[in-house]
């Protein structure tokens, strides 16, 4: 099969590397890619936004399979035009996407389909807004409707951090379009979790668990980011965990976006407050997470291109993944002033180096460019390093032992990846 994988990021670096692992796979591209993602693919400097760009490539390269890493090309389309010129891709249709694409559109469908999730509200006028939070009290959460690329979310401790976060979207317009309606939530405590399930539109396949660190500082301190590391399995998802949850959260909203006319295949990502009362959800992605799907692939013992290609096919039923006992575990190099204000241009020496000191870590490229033959930040969030070991103790020590031996005094990552499973 000639495949495209679509995006540029550290998720689409993870998904080039195991797709090229596949027997399946003759010739793999990546639009646009980079600098790490040109080692497995083949980089072609289309944007993941250009829909015609990309489906005019497929054309010119009779391409027999496209897998859609990012969710904006998703929510735009990508997929609904490549299936409607007889190219096969992995992912959701547009109208199946808008479960990230607006976030008040999940919420109701939660609400009309008695799935498990934070009691909300959605306003478009800041003063009704700040009214209802000022009902509510703090802590709350207040989120951008649409997509603003992780930074749309404010877990606000105090009424004043609430309200800011309101101007900010309904005054400031500082997400844009995305950022023209908020969704207000109640506070949800207990831990979070990453849940992942494949999906044909009727059979759900769930995948191995992960954890996400969403906030940007030691101790969970700071705001919030696309993601500051993973691990991956979560020991706080059990089989029970994961029963409820495919029970209660994942095979309903597949029966309910079926019977709204929105059939979903692709995966299902489902972000989840594990609390008192049971596993609530607190969004969905239509996508694999980043930096979460860099930790699931290294523990994928099956070829995962037939997995994907049975999600399209609508074959599932009788579709089963092995995974790896081992721990794996993610470490992300950002750039200084991420997440607000990242510093871009500055060098990065010693990537070789360090990826050759231990073959069970992986580095995969998350916003880098190369210039003048040089390796440079071109992104918030830049490398990812995944160590993989017996223990997660072990993956984490491995993935903490090489990003000490890249060269870049501009980065700066957390140091308190797995916390939360370690004390344990």
């Amino acid at each position: 099969m000639r495949v495209l994988v679509v995006g540029s990021g550290g998720r689409e670096h993870a998904l080039v590397w195991a797709i090229a692992g596949s027997p399946l796979c003759t010739a793999l591209y990546c639009a646009p890619g980079n600098p790490g993602i040109d080692a497995d693919a083949e980089c072609v400097p289309i944007a993941a936004t250009d829909l015609v760009g990309v489906l005019d490539f497929c054309r010119r390269e009779k391409i027999d399979f496209v897998v859609v890493g990012p969710e904006a090309p998703l929510v735009a389309g990508l997929v609904d035009r490549l299936e409607e010129a007889g190219i096969a891709a992995f992912g959701p249709s547009a109208a199946a996407a808008q479960l990230e694409g607006s976030k008040g559109f999940t919420k109701d469908l939660c609400a009309k389909y008695g799935i498990p999730t934070a009691a909300y509200r959605r306003f478009d006028e800041p003063r009704a807004a700040k009214d209802y939070v000022r009902k509510q009290g703090a802590p709350i959460v207040v989120k951008a409707d649409g997509l603003a690329a992780g930074k749309g979310v404010t877990v606000a401790m105090t009424l004043a951090e609430a309200e800011a976060a309101i101007d900010d979207a309904l005054l400031d317009h500082r997400f844009g379009a995305a950022g023209a309606e908020v969704v207000i939530e109640e506070f949800l405590a207990g831990e979070e979790a990453s849940f992942f399930a494949l999906t044909d539109g009727k059979t759900a396949l769930p995948l191995a668990s992960a954890q996400d660190h969403k906030r940007v500082g030691d101790g969970d301190v700071g705001p919030n980011t696309g993601g500051m590391g993973a691990y991956s399995p979560a020991p706080c998802v059990t089989p029970a965990i994961e029963a409820q949850v495919m029970a209660q959260i994942i095979r309903p909203t597949l029966a309910a976006m079926a019977k709204e006319g929105r059939p979903y295949k692709g995966v299902l990502y489902a972000g989840l407050m594990l609390t008192r009362e049971g596993p609530k959800l607190i969004e969905y992605n239509v996508r694999f997470g980043d930096p979460e799907c860099q930790v699931l692939m290294p523990r994928l013992k099956s070829d995962l291109l037939p997995a994907l290609l049975a999600s399209r096919d609508g074959v599932l039923d009788d579709f089963d993944l092995r995974w790896h006992d081992d721990a794996t575990l993610c470490v992300v190099m950002a750039a200084k002033g991420y997440p607000d204000n990242p510093s871009r241009g500055s060098e990065i020496k010693g990537l070789d180096r360090a990826a050759a000191s231990d073959p069970s870590v992986k580095i995969f490229h998350a916003g880098t460019k190369r210039q003048d033959g040089k390796l440079l930040a071109d992104g918030g969030r830049v490398l990812d390093i995944v160590g993989m070991g017996a223990t997660l103790a072990e993956a984490r020590e491995r993935a903490y032992a090489v990003a000490a031996r890249i060269d870049w005094p501009e980065g700066f990552f957390r140091h308190d990846i797995g916390w939360r499973a370690l004390k344990r």
